[in-house]
C-alpha cells in the first residue's frame, strides 16, 4: 500500500474508542492502517456497500483530528470488495492545519484497491453570509409507514419511503425521477463524526432507484440480475450539525440518466427542515455484456 506521510497524527487505540458503534469501529493495524468490519449477507449478495466505507472512512478520519468536524468526503468507487475478505482502511495524510484538514483515505482488501476517500475535515467558524434551501412540502415521517428492504440504512434504523414508493417491485408504478426518504438511527454516542457516518451510510443506495423510477418494466431489484449497476463516484458535503438518531429526510432527485450512466443529487433536513447535508453521485447502469454474469453472484467482475 503505497503512502507518503507529511505529518505524525495521534491514532486511537481501541480502548479509546468505547463510544464508536462496532460497524464504525476502526481497529488499528499500525500507524496509517486500521481494520474494520464487513456488514450484509454474502451468501445473498457477496460486495461489501459503499456507504459503509463512507461511513468508516469518516470516523477513522475524524479520529486522527481532535477539534476538527468533517467537512465533506469525495468518493471513486474502483472495484466492489467481497463481505467476507478482510477489510482495511489506509490513511495517508496531507494537511493538519488551524482551520483545515485533509486526509485521503484507501480502502483495500489484500493487494485489491476497492475505493479511495478523500476527506476535508474544519474548524467551526462564525458566518460571514448564510442562506439555505426550503425543505420540501413533504409528509412527515409520523405519516409514512416503515419501508423494506433494509440494508441500506446505517445498522437497525428505520426507513419511511414518502408515499410508499416501491424502487424495488417491476410492476410498481412509474413516476418521477425522485424519492423522499425518512431515516433515524437507534440512539447513538454525542460523537460528531458517529452521527455523519450514519447518515453517510444512508446516502449510497437510493438514487439508483430514483434514476430507474420513471422507466416501467426496470428497477432497483434487477441490479446484479438483468443489469449491471453501480455507484462510481460519491461525494458529501455535511452543512450543520444534526443528529442521526433523530429523523432526516433524504429529498433525491435524477436530473439525467443516459450513456450507461446516472447523475442524482440529494438534499438532507431534520425534523424541523433545517438543512444539514447534501451529496451527489455518479452511477453505472448497463446491461452485462455476458449473460452468464447476470446471476446476482459474480460481483468482482463488474466494474
Amino acid at each position: 500500500m503505497p503512502s507518503g506521510h507529511s505529518y505524525a497524527a495521534p491514532v486511537p487505540d481501541h480502548a479509546e474508542l468505547p463510544d464508536i458503534p462496532a460497524a464504525l469501529r476502526p481497529e488499528r493495524v499500525d500507524e496509517h492502517r486500521y481494520a474494520v468490519t464487513n456488514t450484509g449477507d454474502a451468501g445473498q449478495r457477496d460486495v461489501v456497500f459503499g456507504g459503509q466505507l463512507l461511513a468508516q472512512a469518516i470516523v477513522a478520519a475524524s479520529l486522527r483530528h481532535p477539534g476538527k468536524d468533517v467537512r465533506s468526503i469525495q468518493a471513486v468507487f474502483a472495484r466492489p470488495g467481497r463481505i467476507d475478505a478482510p477489510t482495511e482502511l489506509a490513511i495517508d495524510p496531507m494537511h493538519d492545519g488551524r482551520s483545515f484538514a485533509s486526509d485521503t483515505v484507501t480502502a483495500w482488501q489484500g493487494d485489491r484497491l476497492c475505493a479511495r476517500f478523500l476527506v476535508l475535515l474544519d474548524a467551526d467558524e462564525p458566518d460571514v453570509v448564510r442562506h439555505d434551501v426550503a425543505m420540501p412540502r413533504v409528509p412527515g415521517p409520523d405519516d409514512a409507514a416503515p419501508t423494506g428492504p433494509g440494508g441500506l440504512v446505517y445498522p437497525g434504523a428505520e426507513m419511511r419511503i414518502v408515499d410508499d414508493v416501491d424502487l424495488w417491485n417491476v410492476d410498481a408504478p412509474v413516476g418521477p425521477a425522485e424519492t423522499f426518504l425518512w431515516t433515524r438511527a437507534a440512539s447513538l454516542p454525542d460523537t460528531p463524526a458517529v452521527h455523519q457516518a450514519a447518515l453517510a451510510w444512508a446516502t449510497d443506495g437510493f438514487l439508483i432507484g430514483t434514476a430507474l423510477r420513471p422507466h416501467a418494466g426496470i428497477n432497483q431489484d434487477d441490479a446484479h440480475r438483468g443489469l449491471s449497476t453501480g455507484v462510481i463516484a460519491h461525494t458529501i458535503v455535511f452543512h450543520e450539525p444534526f443528529r442521526a438518531d433523530e429523523w432526516l429526510l433524504l429529498a433525491h432527485e435524477c436530473p439525467y440518466a443516459g450513456r450507461g450512466r446516472s447523475f442524482g443529487t440529494a438534499d438532507v433536513f431534520t425534523e424541523d427542515a433545517r438543512y444539514v447535508a447534501s451529496f451527489v453521485q455518479t452511477n453505472m447502469i448497463r446491461f452485462f455484456a455476458d449473460s452468464a454474469m447476470a446471476d446476482g453472484t459474480r460481483y468482482r467482475t463488474v466494474m
